[in-house]
């Protein structure tokens, strides 16, 4: 067992196994591509967290912060795109991780990746429903509180779960039964309904910005880094800690790599897609952040509207919260969009490889997409969504993201030592600083979450170990025991 921990799948092998059986179709070019990081990245990030990580963590720093987990993104996304480029298969950062670090290794990071993404889906639904809920509000429309907010809260401990009182969160569930149909209907569909959204959102976005700027009172920034209160509470460990919560805001960009199988020249079109959407969107978080907390002093920005409650604060821009409103809805819309699509094609790829039930390996064969898979998220997502809140579901997603992207800087320099001949289209510059210089941002920001989401990953760990051990270890197409298992050159 522990030869196959630690057997690895050679390049050829992952290019072997992707192409066998029922294909994706391949209908994404460089441009869809930077439109679905940009999807999956603007969202969440701007409309929801830009709030509770300045009023709880890092105050008018907010945007340093943003800085801080922009680079370390920069430097996971330069290990992204030489291995989206050089083995553009649809597994992400699972496959990269089977094709250098082994098999047990991968099986960690695919289980995680359902954190970033199925739990990601769920995360954003409950934002959306806060910002339909005040949109609705807007116009008269009262959706009662016990059928538009989760049962249960985060207490004031790490350990903490408290009861709201509310029945389930129905919003949260619309939202994502839809957004399961499109993903489930086809790539061309979902890729299109993507770009729409992205120009809605992106357009709000920047009228926020070029009208908030006149907004801004300079005495909301003083002092720009509060004071620590605590581990994690201002200062530069709250700047740290809301470095790691805001990391969820970046996670579209890594989802790119999960649509390699369905586009057209992935070798070329990856690294721009992930490299481009990437730098976008750093720039506008940083902007938003740096006119937001110069508009609302950041101890008033606790709420899961922290934009709409800046916009309500100045009469003349009471206008501008429809748009915003709108464009928030847009933007999670899309989020949930590309989180849906990536987690069913990080099934598809562990199932191939006999790691979890085949049925998640199914290929609609009219659709062309992993239908079961899609299905499955949906409803996975829909339950939580509707369930909890988002303080908890957005740390369990940050701590699964800089996981995956810590494995992915590690795994780039392993494959540069080990198959320093292999064919690299895109080559990640100065790996050694590159690489150990990400894994280690992205590590620290994993440090500085609270002990509770460590707690919460670790018995996540423990069931993920115990599926791999009773039914992954022994269907896995590397362990050769099955009767349909085909023998692959794996090296040991």
């Amino acid at each position: 067992m522990a030869n196959q921990l630690f057997a690895t799948k050679t390049v050829a092998d992952l290019h072997l196994d992707d192409s066998s059986g029922p294909q994706l179709k391949r209908a994404l070019s460089a441009t869809a591509l930077t439109a679905l990081g940009i999807g999956g990245i603007i969202g969440t990030g701007i409309f929801v967290l830009t709030g509770t990580a300045a009023a709880n963590h890092a105050g008018p720093a907010l945007a340093l912060a943003f800085i801080i987990a922009g680079i370390g993104c920069t430097l996971a996304g330069l290990c992204y795109a030489e291995f989206a480029a050089m083995i553009p298969v649809s597994g992400s950062a699972y496959s990269y991780s089977y094709a250098t670090l082994g098999e047990g290794v991968a099986w960690f990071i695919g289980w995680n990746l359902v954190l970033e993404y199925l739990f990601a889906v769920a995360t954003v639904s409950v934002g959306w429903s806060g910002y339909l809920v005040s949109l609705l509000d807007q116009f008269g429309m009262h959706l009662p509180t016990a059928l538009s907010s989760a049962p249960f809260a985060k207490g004031p401990g790490d350990f903490d779960i408290v009861r709201t009182g509310a029945i389930i969160n129905l919003p949260a569930i619309a939202i994502v039964a839809a957004l399961t149909y499109i993903c489930y209907v086809g790539i061309r569909q979902t890729s299109a309904f993507n770009t729409v959204i992205v120009a809605i959102k992106v357009t709000v976005v920047l009228l926020f910005i070029f009208l908030g700027v006149s907004h801004i009172n300079p005495a909301n920034w003083h002092p720009f880094i509060p004071a620590n209160e605590g581990p994690g509470k201002f200062g530069w460990s709250g700047i740290m800690a809301a470095a790691g919560v805001i990391f969820f805001a970046y996670i579209g960009f890594d989802a790119i790599s999960t649509a390699a199988q369905e586009t057209k020249n992935p070798q070329r079109a990856m690294p721009i897609g992930i490299l481009s959407s990437l730098v976008i969107c750093t720039i506008l978080y940083v902007v938003v952040a740096i006119i937001l907390t110069g508009m609302v002093n950041y101890r008033e920005l606790d709420v899961s509207a922290p934009v709409a409650l800046a916009l309500d604060k100045y009469p003349d821009l009471h206008w501008l919260g429809l748009p915003v409103k709108l464009g928030a809805l847009a933007g999670m819309t899309s989020v949930m969009l590309v989180m849906t699509l990536a987690q069913a094609r990080i099934f598809l790829a562990m199932a191939r490889d006999g790691l979890i039930w085949k049925p998640f390996g199914k290929v609609h064969p009219t659709h062309q997409t992993p239908s079961f898979g899609t299905v499955f998220t949906g409803v996975v997502a829909a339950i939580v969504g509707g369930l909890l809140p988002v303080g908890i579901l957005g740390e369990l997603v940050s701590i699964g993201t800089l996981m995956a992207f810590v494995t992915v800087c590690i795994g780039v320099l392993v494959l540069r030592i080990t198959r320093p001949e292999l064919e690299r289209p895109f080559r990640t510059p100065a790996p050694w600083f590159t690489c150990i210089a990400g894994a280690i941002i992205c590590g620290l920001m994993m440090v500085s979450l609270g002990i509770g989401t460590w707690a919460r990953l670790v018995v996540w760990t423990i069931i993920g170990a115990v599926i791999y051990a009773f039914y992954g270890y022994k269907h896995s197409r590397l362990h050769g025991t099955n009767g349909s298992a085909r023998p692959v050159s794996a090296t040991r």
